[in-house]
């Protein structure tokens, strides 16, 4: 072959297959570079590529990294009435809501709307108990990962689970999809267009998109970001590294400390953002 041509599917193909299976890989490093070079020479696409890498950062990014806070969560009283239940249902549009026993601080298990409705479809609300319908709740500490939960969700055939802290309270919640969305992106419906762009999990941590324009951030922040030609949180940030940032690195830029949760081979994803003064506090 004319060493002027580039090479062909076949023997990069074949480059792959020896190097995924006969010699082994390093670091994670060598196989995101495998990936970089499988996009390049259109083995997959930019996509399929992401998805990957979306994957692989799974197992760094912990559960407190993207989970709702105690504050956000919708819950329901463990001695609601049926139009109690239903009433938070069709307010809230969600399909699983925690029963919590709020004087005891204690999880009931889960309720799912549509066992609710259909027990509303034979018309015996009066004498509705919330008990014959309630499910077991998976319990998690803040500190797992984000692969380890996929497994736990899928060998439990679960789709929510309840975030204990160290002392054994609760601290919020996470989804099936809030894992998905780490690897395949943001995945909208119709009661997603009012989502805040920040979270403030309440113990000096805040959960921040990326995208986030540097006006709301000044705003909630009530600060003056000092800026160059940007217009998002994103660009703020990689304008302070002088590169796209990996996950997990960290930097401080006029008074806040920035750890990038989730990014891939083009942009910033999701960011952790703590106040400088506070840093050492949390």
């Amino acid at each position: 072959m004319n060493e002027d041509q580039p090479p062909s599917t076949q023997s990069f193909l074949a480059k792959l297959f020896k190097q995924f299976f006969h010699t082994p890989l390093n670091s994670i490093d060598a196989l995101l570079e495998a990936l970089k070079e499988a996009e390049e020479n259109h083995i997959i696409d930019s996509h399929s590529r992401s998805i990957i890498e979306g994957t692989l950062q799974l197992e760094n990014m912990e559960v407190r990294d993207v989970m709702v806070p105690k504050s956000k969560m919708i819950t329901i009283e463990h001695n609601a009435n049926a139009k109690e239940l239903l009433d938070i249902m069709i307010n809230s549009a969600h399909s699983r809501f925690p029963i919590i026993d709020f004087k005891r601080h204690k999880i009931q298990g889960v309720i799912l709307a549509k066992d609710l409705l259909s027990y509303l479809a034979g018309d015996k609300r009066s004498d509705f108990n919330y008990k014959e319908y309630v499910r077991s709740a998976i319990l998690v500490p803040e500190s797992k990962t984000l692969g380890a939960l996929l497994r736990d969700f899928q060998q439990n055939k679960s789709h929510m689970a309840i975030v204990m802290d160290e002392y054994g309270e609760i601290a919020g919640l996470i989804t099936l999809e809030d894992v998905l969305e780490q690897i395949v992106g943001e995945i909208e419906d119709e009661h997603d267009l009012e989502e805040d762009n920040i979270i403030d999990f309440g113990d000096g941590r805040y959960l921040l998109k990326a995208n986030t324009p540097i006006e709301e951030f000044d705003e909630f922040f009530k600060t003056t970001l000092v800026i160059d030609n940007v217009d998002t949180v994103a660009g703020f940030v990689i304008g302070g590294f002088t590169r796209l940032p990996e996950q997990m690195d960290e930097i401080t830029l006029q008074g806040f400390n920035f750890k990038i949760l989730k990014t891939d081979s083009r942009r910033i994803h999701l960011l952790e953002v703590v106040r400088d003064i506070e840093k050492g506090k949390v």
